[in-house]
């Protein structure tokens, strides 16, 4: 795999098999030493490549040292399930040729609706993005926990959503795939989360830590709140953790990435950046400069 100048990711999260999220093949972080800290760089394509085709994508990845793509439904790459084989084909050969991993899907589907119906749609349709993913090259799917609903009982949501994801982790076993539950919405507070997880015991069923003001939320300092709340869920750490502008004041990114390293967690850090810049490919640029930074710093 090419591109990681400042870290060895020498296996493919793409390896994940049957037995679950310990079979990610990646090298053993090793925290004395940045070039041995299994952690990737790269993007998720909402917001900042929601508007490039797939060739403009790999290429500004490529050139931005950015090796990894989670590529979110719905966008101007148009990977979707509805993909016949050789098309998919030829998306896995376009990230082969560009050196760039496809790291997986970010759909947009959730389970946390009081109609049975519904969440079996939601289900049968993550199915999909799970073939999808294993047929491209990818390791996993996103999904989403999102809301509470009016007179429904929060244990009642929470049990429903881990039901859910134990389905589509068994599923996606069978795919080497990885269900990666996104701490998004209203359920996006890391106690629920845990709670959630709880329910979902499928060892194929993992947290994407996303990298929300919530994570901050509590009686101590912003650093000390983070800790705690990272402590709840990084066991169950899938191979993908969303962040956002590194420089932004509002969030301690760098001691995110110092609890990272600390408990030698193995991934995929993958840029889900809001911010409207004049010129994405430099941001991008730049901001795999200020993480390369960040990792040394950590294990310095």
């Amino acid at each position: 795999m090419s591109g990681l100048s400042r870290r060895t990711f020498l296996g493919s999260t793409a390896a994940l098999g049957a037995a679950g999220i310990a079979s990610v093949a990646i090298q053993p972080a090793k925290a004395a030493d940045a070039d041995d800290v299994a952690i990737g760089f790269g993007l998720v394509t909402y917001m900042w490549g929601a508007d490039w085709d797939l060739p403009t994508l790999l290429e500004n990845c490529r050139k931005t040292n950015c090796p990894g793509v989670e590529l979110r439904t719905t966008h101007a790459h148009k990977v979707e399930p509805e993909l016949n084989e050789q098309q998919r084909a030829d998306v896995a050969k376009r990230f082969g040729d560009a050196g760039v991993t496809c790291v997986g899907i970010g759909s947009d589907e959730r389970f946390d609706n009081p109609d049975p119906a519904v969440v079996k749609k939601a289900i049968e349709r993550s199915k999909q993005f799970i073939r999808l993913s294993h047929d491209i090259g990818g390791s996993g799917v996103k999904v989403k926990p999102d809301k509470f609903w009016p007179n429904v009982e929060k244990q009642k949501t929470i049990e429903q959503i881990g039901k859910a994801l134990n389905e589509l982790g068994e599923y996606a076993a069978g795919f080497g795939q990885q269900v990666r539950l996104e701490v998004h919405g209203q359920c996006g507070e890391l106690p629920t989360i845990k709670a959630i997880m709880d329910v979902a015991t499928d060892d194929n069923v993992a947290v994407c830590w996303n990298s929300n003001k919530t994570d901050l939320t509590g009686d101590g300092s912003a650093a000390e709140n983070l800790a705690k709340n990272f402590e709840l869920v990084h066991k169950r750490f899938g191979a993908t953790c969303h962040i956002h502008e590194l420089a932004a004041p509002d969030y301690p990114f760098q001691d995110l990435v110092n609890l990272l390293v600390k408990s030698k967690w193995e991934g995929w850090c993958l840029m889900e950046n809001a911010s409207k810049p004049a010129d994405r490919v430099a941001a991008m640029a730049a901001e795999r400069k200020l993480f390369d930074a960040m990792i040394k710093k950590a294990v310095a």
